[in-house]
C-alpha cells in the first residue's frame, strides 16, 4: 500500500533541490550502465571552471581600444577553483547558478536622447541577436540569410561594445562568412522586459533596436582569454557543448552603428562616440 506514495517522495526531493539551481538549457550527457553520469570529452581549455567565487573572479578592466587590437596585452589567467572537488563538481552539473547571468542593479535603460549610451546598453544587455549574411546555400545563393546567435560584449560588469560569438563551422552562417565576411547583427529591446511592460509592439519606435554592421573575424590568440570569459560568463552552458563541432570564437569589427530609439527616425552613431561611452 506504500507504493503509490513513491512518486510523491521523488517530487518532494526535486522541490528541495530547486532552491539553488534551475535548468537553463537541455544538455546531452553520457550515462554508464551503473547510472553514473560521465562527462563528455572536454578539456580544461573548452570547459573552464564555472563555479568560482564571484568575489574572486577576474574583473580587470579591458578597454575597447585594446579589444580592437591596439596594443593588446594578454590579461591575467582566470582564477581557478580552490580545490579539485570544486572543479569536478563544476564539470558534472546539469544546471548553473543564476548569479552569473543576472543584470546589475544599475541596468535601467538610459534616456533615448543619449544615443551612443543607449546603443551600448542594448549591445551589452542583449544575450542574443539576429545575424544577416549573404548566403552560399543552394537555391538562395547570393540572397540574405538570417540566423540567431547567442552573443556577449563582455561580462556583465565589463562592457566593451565589441560583440563576441562562439560558433561552429557546421553552421550555415559561418559557411557564408567564409565567402563574404561582412554581416549585420540586429538586437531588439523586445527581447527584454521593457517593451512587454510598456505594451510596445516590437515594431514600435519606442521599442529600441540596434543594428551593428561590420566584418566578422577570428578572435586573436592574445584576446581568447577575454573572449572566453565574455561568452561563458553569460552563456555558461556553452562551455559544455560537444568539442567535436570544432567551436571557435569570432567577433564583429564594426563599420556602422545604426540605432532606432524613439520617434524621429534612425541615428547613425560615430564609432568613436560608441566606444568611448559605457552602458552603466
Amino acid at each position: 500500500m506504500r507504493a503509490p506514495y513513491f512518486p510523491l517522495a521523488v517530487y518532494a526531493c526535486a522541490l528541495c533541490l530547486c532552491h539553488s539551481y534551475t535548468l537553463r538549457s537541455s544538455v546531452s550527457w553520457v550515462v554508464s550502465s551503473n547510472g553514473v553520469v560521465e562527462d563528455a570529452d572536454l578539456s580544461e581549455e573548452v570547459a573552464p571552471a564555472l563555479l568560482v567565487d564571484s568575489a574572486g573572479r577576474w574583473k580587470q578592466a579591458y578597454p575597447s581600444s585594446n579589444v580592437l587590437g591596439d596594443g593588446v596585452e594578454s590579461p591575467a589567467e582566470l582564477v581557478k577553483p580552490e580545490n579539485d572537488n570544486v572543479a569536478q563538481l563544476s564539470s558534472r552539473l546539469f544546471s548553473y547558478r543564476l548569479e552569473k547571468v543576472k543584470k546589475s542593479a544599475n541596468s535601467s535603460p538610459p534616456p533615448h536622447q543619449e544615443n551612443a549610451r543607449a546603443a551600448r546598453y542594448i549591445a551589452h544587455y542583449s544575450d542574443r541577436g539576429y545575424l544577416a549574411t549573404i548566403s552560399t546555400q543552394d537555391k538562395i545563393k547570393g540572397l540574405p540569410f538570417g540566423n540567431i546567435f547567442s552573443v556577449s560584449d563582455g561580462p556583465l560588469d565589463n562592457s566593451t561594445g565589441v560583440i563576441y560569438f562562439y560558433v561552429t563551422p557546421m553552421d550555415s552562417s559561418v559557411s557564408d562568412l567564409k565567402s563574404n565576411p561582412y554581416a549585420s547583427l540586429t538586437f531588439s529591446e523586445a527581447e527584454g522586459e521593457l517593451c512587454r511592460q510598456m505594451v510596445y509592439d516590437p515594431k514600435d519606435p519606442r521599442c529600441a533596436r540596434l543594428t551593428l554592421t561590420g566584418k566578422m573575424v577570428d578572435v586573436a590568440p592574445e584576446e581568447l582569454v577575454f573572449a572566453k570569459e565574455a561568452i561563458f560568463s553569460r552563456h555558461p552552458v556553452m562551455a559544455k557543448w560537444p568539442v567535436g563541432h570544432k567551436w571557435l570564437f569570432m567577433k564583429l569589427e564594426l563599420i556602422r552603428v545604426c540605432l532606432q530609439d524613439w520617434t524621429g527616425g534612425i541615428s547613425l552613431i560615430p564609432l568613436e562616440d560608441y566606444f568611448k561611452t559605457t552602458p552603466f
